[in-house]
């Protein structure tokens, strides 16, 4: 039992060599200039082995995604159990969303040129970042039902706002890979006043005089999300040896 947890252990410890290894190369030379060979050599592993790992650079971004979320959730926790308040939920969570994919900015850039295309898999809207994305929407959604301002939330509303929040954050995070401003001060700043804007739209959005409004918003949301979804898949080089 102990040898297996050793086992365990070390191919963690592989597969978080190889991750890493992965991000400095994509920084260096970019994310299509990088080829898997190249990511097993610096990283002193076998091709084959990388390849047992990860089944493709998707493959690897994707793991790369999966672990800035668990980062989030480590991050917001506190928050989650000690605010009450949608507005203070709301910004703490994204304060702690930019503070713990801050150490990335240097090479963000390159993954939003790859998954702002459509066709690729690593677009947030397609079905391989599905995981990842749900994962966060569960987050945005636990900041709705936590905050004891809400509790009188349209149901409608209450059904879509975390992945409207969700949409809304992604539209944060594109302002932040361009963030050129010291310690991203621009993105800080628009983050906090939007927060707010959100906060008092949410709470307006409730109000039944306000309701043919608020449903004609969330149909159009829903014939966008849908539009989305309704597309077809994005290409999958997954299985492709990429040397």
């Amino acid at each position: 039992m102990a040898e297996a947890a050793a086992k365990t252990a070390k191919g963690e410890q592989t597969r978080a060599l190889i991750l890493e290894t992965a991000l400095e190369l994509f920084r260096e030379r970019g994310y299509e200039e990088t080829t898997m060979r190249a990511i097993a050599a610096r990283a002193g592993v076998a091709v084959g082995n990388a390849y047992y790992y990860f089944r493709s650079k998707e493959d690897l971004i994707q793991h790369f995604y999966g672990r800035t979320h668990e980062e989030l959730v480590e991050a917001a926790a506190p928050i989650l159990r000690d605010e009450r308040t949608f507005r203070a939920r709301l910004r703490g969570v994204l304060r702690a969303r930019l503070e713990t994919i801050d150490p990335y900015h240097a090479f963000a850039g390159v993954f939003f040129r790859t998954a702002a295309d459509p066709a690729s898999p690593l677009n947030p809207f397609s079905e391989a970042s599905r995981p990842v994305r749900e994962q966060v929407v569960a987050t945005f959604d636990e900041v709705v039902r936590g905050s004891d301002d809400l509790r009188r939330l349209p149901a409608d509303l209450a059904s879509e706002l975390p992945e409207l929040l969700w949409t809304y954050q992604m539209g944060i995070i594109l302002f932040w890979v361009h963030d050129r401003s010291p310690g991203r001060a621009r993105t800080r700043r628009l983050m906090e006043r939007s927060a707010d804007l959100v906060a008092r739209l949410v709470k307006l959005a409730g109000n039944p005089l306000l309701a043919p409004l608020r449903k004609s918003a969330l149909r159009l949301f829903r014939d966008l999300r849908d539009d989305v979804a309704s597309d077809p898949e994005p290409r999958d080089d997954g299985d492709a040896r990429d040397d």
